[in-house]
This record gives C-alpha cells, structure tokens and sequence, in this order.
C-alpha cells in the first residue's frame, strides 16, 4: 500500500484571517469556499497542497492550544527557497518566532514562528 498526502485540514476561529494569511502572507491560491457538513470552510493550494480551513461547527468546542506538547497536530512544515528573507518578510508582518532561524548540524536551516489561531509552522531550507 503507498501512501501521500491528500490534505491538511485546520479549524479556525477566523476564516477570512486564516484565507488571508495562507493567500496573501504565504502566496497560496484561494480555490473555494465550501462547506464541511454543516460548517463553512475554505480550500487554498499551498505550493500544490491542499489546505483545507473550516469554522468551528454549532456546539463544538474548540480548546485551542496547549502550554505543553500534545499527541496529535505538532506544526506544518514549510520548504522556503531563503530562509533569511521570508524570516525578514515575516516579522515585519508582525508574526513572532518562536524559534530564530537556526541551522541543523545536517545544513538544514529551519525556524518555527506561529500564524493565526497559534498554529505552528516551522519554515525550512534545505542546505544552505
């Protein structure tokens, strides 16, 4: 059996917030609005991977994040060809990072910082 990645879905306090930090910060392309069952959503092409966003449905509870790490949704990964400059790009937006750009003792440079709703994605350029 091979398996690939078909989609990655996050939930959203703030759709419109979430579109347009995959579409105008990250340079993703808005496909559609649509709805996931009974709560509204949207599909984005990140670099050709789907990204699915939805709101919160009626009565569900959405406990946001942790103060310690949890078993399940850890970050998404991110290949940048400059790591150096979408850092820069991207504290002056005003995002925090919560790890500097760093480089691995592979050549990997890497940094995380946290998007909306404090999801975490860890930026990556391979070596430099």
């Amino acid at each position: 059996m091979t398996y690939k990645l078909h989609h990655f879905h996050l939930v959203c306090s703030d759709l419109d917030q979430m579109i347009h930090f995959f579409t105008k910060t990250l340079q993703g392309k808005f496909i559609a609005f649509r709805k996931f069952g009974t709560s509204n959503g949207a599909c984005i092409d990140l670099g050709g991977a789907p990204i699915y966003l939805r709101c919160a449905r009626e009565g569900e509870e959405i406990t946001g994040d942790s103060p310690r790490p949890t078993y399940g949704y850890n970050h998404l990964g991110l290949a940048v060809e400059d790591l150096d400059a979408a850092y820069a790009e991207l504290t002056a937006q005003g995002f925090v990072f919560t790890t500097l750009p760093t480089v691995t003792p592979t050549g990997v440079k890497m940094a995380f910082f946290q998007g909306p709703d404090k999801i975490v994605i860890e930026l990556v350029q391979e070596k430099c």
